[in-house]
């Protein structure tokens, strides 16, 4: 199976310019809400129109502006689990499966085929019931038997665990993990949490305001950003405008620093991003050492195996703050940092993200 989509649609408040090209693989859509995600996801299942361009699954045309072809959405084969699972709820879970299905299917074949999916998801007990008497977990597994049955060219994921608990939402992932490898065709999946896509995809397109601005494995996007947004998606919280003043030097003008850089700068820099476990505190460190700076501690807040601490800067702008790691496990906690602490700290000049754009 494969997918090949190259789309424009104007929204008035952003214009969808998206190209994509799939196999038979997990190609996940990253990106901040309302950067195109979802409306990608709508224009190949057939729910939202583009203005111009082509889609095409396996071969076949499901849309092609220059020849007037457009299929109405039950004649493209398409799959998608929507973040709320869509099921008919006056419907049995067996007739939820089988509602999906392709015309012309004998009732001794859908029987065959629902069967054959409700044992895969460890239904089979549930097949009288009714939606609403299940579990979150169960009607995912039927909205997922419910696509497979319908055996789609494309399979579509749009931000499946979103609403779910954590508990929960780490048990289905196992579940759709388990489904992945038992299906051979093209899956787009959704989201806007990194490690949600890491674990998921096999490749990872980043999308910026309608556009896809990166493709690549899930350690590529990780270690080789190309874009602000990629480095933001990627999970980095430190970013600054940037320019360039030296061969091997930048100064963040957000943070009113310059750091010497392990790699060349390129002459059209724009930004730089550095992660927070990429920052070390060493008061042994000389004042005046490249990319070490004496910094206030502004605030600081814990989670469970971590406290973030949030640094001001020389500049001092309060929305241009810097995040800074720490790791509890074991820790005395007399010594960790505290509101108000002046710290000698290191940035990793092998580790700062330069981009362009």
């Amino acid at each position: 199976m494969s997918l090949r989509m190259d789309v424009r649609k104007d929204f008035g408040s952003f214009c969808l310019e998206v190209a994509i090209e799939a196999g038979d693989e997990i190609m996940g859509l990253l990106g901040a809400s309302g950067c195109g995600k979802s409306a990608t996801l709508r224009c190949v299942a057939g729910l939202i129109t583009p203005d111009e361009g082509h889609i095409e699954v396996d071969g076949r045309v499901l849309f092609d502006s220059a020849s007037h072809i457009n299929l109405k959405p039950q004649q493209r084969r398409t799959a998608m689990l929507f973040q709320n699972y869509q099921l008919f709820p006056n419907m049995t879970v067996r007739a939820n499966v089988e509602a999906g299905m392709e015309r012309g299917v004998s009732r001794a074949d859908r029987r065959a085929r629902s069967d054959h999916y409700l044992r895969m998801f460890g239904l089979q007990d549930f097949a009288d019931h009714y939606p609403g008497r299940l579990s979150g977990g169960q009607q995912q597994r039927v909205a997922l038997a419910r696509m497979l049955a319908a055996k789609p060219g494309i399979l579509m994921f749009d931000e499946p665990f979103s609403a779910l608990d954590a508990h929960l939402k780490s048990a289905l992932e196992q579940s759709m993990l388990d489904t992945f490898d038992d299906v051979r065709c093209t899956v787009l999946y959704v989201s806007h949490d990194i490690d949600e896509a890491l674990r998921f995809c096999d490749r990872i397109s980043v999308v910026d305001r309608g556009r896809v601005v990166q493709v690549g494995a899930g350690r590529e996007i990780i270690d080789h950003p190309s874009t602000l947004a990629s480095i933001r998606l990627s999970g980095c919280k430190n970013t600054s405008a940037a320019r360039k003043v030296g061969e091997h030097e930048l100064e963040a003008e957000s943070w009113g620093m310059r750091f010497v850089t392990s790699a060349p700068v390129p002459d059209d820099l724009a930004y730089v991003g550095i992660r927070a476990f990429y920052i070390r505190h060493d008061e042994s460190v000389a004042p005046g050492t490249p990319n070490a700076y004496r910094l206030r501690v502004h605030r600081v807040s814990d989670s469970r195996f971590e406290r973030t601490v949030m640094l001001d800067t020389p500049r001092g702008d309060p929305t241009a703050r810097i995040q800074w790691k720490v790791d509890t496990i074991g820790a005395d906690r007399s010594r960790l940092p505290e509101a108000g602490d002046d710290l000698m700290l290191e940035f990793d000049a092998e580790n700062l993200y330069l981009v362009s754009r």
